[in-house]
C-alpha cells in the first residue's frame, strides 16, 4: 500500500505555545477521557499493558491491518541504525523496534564481511529495550529467543520508568519511542530524559498514532476506533476495557506541530515531522546538538 507522506521541517525555530497545547500537559492527569490523580495513572496504564501483553504484537496486527509493521519500518529507515551504536528503545516492551533495529545493523554487517571492513564487524552494538511494564519484556524474551536474538548479547531488557531513565548522561546514539508517549504521565519529562542520555548528534524519534485532519476519513477513523477496536479486544483478547482505553488515549494526545514545539523545548533541534497515512500516524524526529 502506498503511503501519502507530508514533512515539515522546522529546523531551529520553536513554535510558540498554543493555548490548545494544554491538551498536552493535561495527558499528564488524563487516562483516557478520565480525569485521573497523576500518581495513579502509572498503575493504571501498568494494569492496561498487564492485561494486554500476551496478544499485543497479535492484536495490533488486527487493529492495524499489519499497516504497524509498514510504520515501524519508516522509523527504523529515519533512524538509519549502525553497527557498534548504543541505542535506547522505550515503551518497545514486545521488541518489535529492537528487532527491526538489528536486523538491519545485521545487513550492514553482512555487506561489511562481503567488503573486508573489519572495523565494522568488530564494533559491539548494543540496544536497550527499556520498558516499565515486565510482562511486556517477558514477551520480548520470549519473542528474542523464538527468532535467534539472545545469543549474541546485543540485546539488552531493562525494567525502567522513561521519566527517570536508570542510563548515564551522553550515553546513547539514538533514542526511539513507538506507540508509548501517550501514555506517560509528564510527557516533558521524558523528552527531557531523551534529551539527557543522548550524545551529541544523537537522534530521538517517536512514532505515534495521531489525528486525522480530513473529515470524511476522519469520521470513518472515529467510527473504526470507538466501535470496532474495543469490541476486537473483547473478542480476541477478552479485554474490552483496555482497548477502549487506548483509543481514547489517542484522542487527548494531540501531536504533530505542538508535539514538534514540546521537542525543540526539550533542547532537540532539527526537529520535524512525517504524517503517514492522512495524518493517522506521526514520525517526530530530533537531534541533540
Amino acid at each position: 500500500m502506498a503511503l501519502r507522506t507530508v514533512t515539515r521541517k522546522l529546523g531551529n525555530k520553536f513554535f510558540p505555545l498554543l493555548s490548545s497545547t494544554s491538551h498536552l500537559h493535561s495527558h499528564a492527569t488524563s487516562f483516557g477521557f478520565k480525569e485521573v490523580k497523576e500518581e495513579e495513572k502509572a498503575a493504571m496504564v501498568g494494569n492496561v499493558f498487564s492485561n494486554v501483553a500476551s496478544n499485543y504484537d497479535l492484536m495490533n496486527d488486527l487493529m492495524s491491518a499489519g499497516l504497524h509493521r509498514l510504520w515501524k519500518d519508516r522509523l527504523v529507515s529515519k533512524l538509519n541504525p549502525f553497527p557498534g551504536m548504543k541505542h535506547l528503545d522505550v515503551a518497545g516492551g514486545t521488541g518489535d523496534v529492537a528487532f527491526r533495529i538489528l536486523e538491519r545493523i545485521n545487513r550492514v554487517k553482512q555487506r561489511g564481511i562481503q567488503r573486508d571492513f573489519e572495523d565494522i564487524l568488530e564494533a559491539e552494538t548494543k540496544i536497550y529495550v527499556c520498558d516499565i511494564n515486565p510482562n511486556m519484556l517477558n514477551v520480548g524474551k520470549q519473542r528474542a529467543l523464538q527468532k535467534g536474538f539472545a545469543e549474541d548479547g546485543s540485546l539488552v531488557w531493562v525494567e525502567g520508568n522513561a521519566e527517570s531513565l536508570g542510563f548515564q548522561n551522553d550515553s546513547m546514539d539514538g533514542y526511539t519511542i513507538a506507540f508509548g508517549i501517550r501514555n506517560v504521565t509528564h510527557i516533558e519529562k521524558v523528552l527531557s530524559e531523551a534529551h539527557r542520555v543522548l550524545k551529541r548528534g544523537g537522534r530521538f524519534l517517536c512514532l505515534e498514532l495521531s489525528h486525522v485532519g480530513i473529515p470524511v476519513f476522519k469520521e470513518l477513523y472515529d467510527l473504526y476506533s470507538f466501535s470496532v477496536i474495543p469490541s476486537m479486544g473483547e473478542m480476541v483478547a477478552g479485554d474490552r476495557e483496555s482497548y477502549q482505553y487506548l483509543v481514547e488515549s489517542i484522542r487527548r494526545l494531540n501531536l504533530q506541530e505542538k508535539f514538534a514545539s514540546m521537542i525543540a523545548d526539550a533542547g532537540f533541534q532539527k526537529v520535524e515531522y512525517e504524517n503517514l497515512v492522512g495524518g493517522v500516524v506521526a514520525v517526530h524526529s530530533g537531534v541533540k546538538i
